[in-house]
């Protein structure tokens, strides 16, 4: 799962970032009961956050979608964030992952 985030004021950049940080991605990691989860910034346009959760099969991606968990965590984000941070979502079936030779 990919949740893309746009932060349109600067000044809620720094915020964010230590509350996505400290609170959201281990609260999200631990809700979703996730394999992975990782975030970070758009090198091509500094409003832009994405996250990362990965699980075990679709299908379990799939079911986080519609679950109670999700719909918490996201009542939590806007309570915080309100209108300041547009969000979307998008379940992604990985077709190919490879793996290069870890630097000695």
């Amino acid at each position: 799962m990919v949740v893309r985030a746009v932060v349109a004021d600067r000044a809620d950049r720094a915020l964010f970032d230590h509350w996505y940080h400290m609170e959201h991605l281990p609260d999200a990691l631990r809700a979703f009961n996730a394999l992975s989860a990782m975030r970070g910034w758009s090198m091509t346009d500094p409003s832009v956050h994405i996250a990362f959760y990965r699980f075990g099969s679709l299908a379990t991606a799939q079911a986080i979608a519609d679950s109670r968990a999700i719909k918490d965590l996201i009542a939590e984000f806007d309570r915080v964030w309100g209108s300041r941070v547009v969000r979307s979502r998008d379940i992604l079936s990985i077709a190919d992952e490879l793996k290069g030779v870890p630097p000695p």
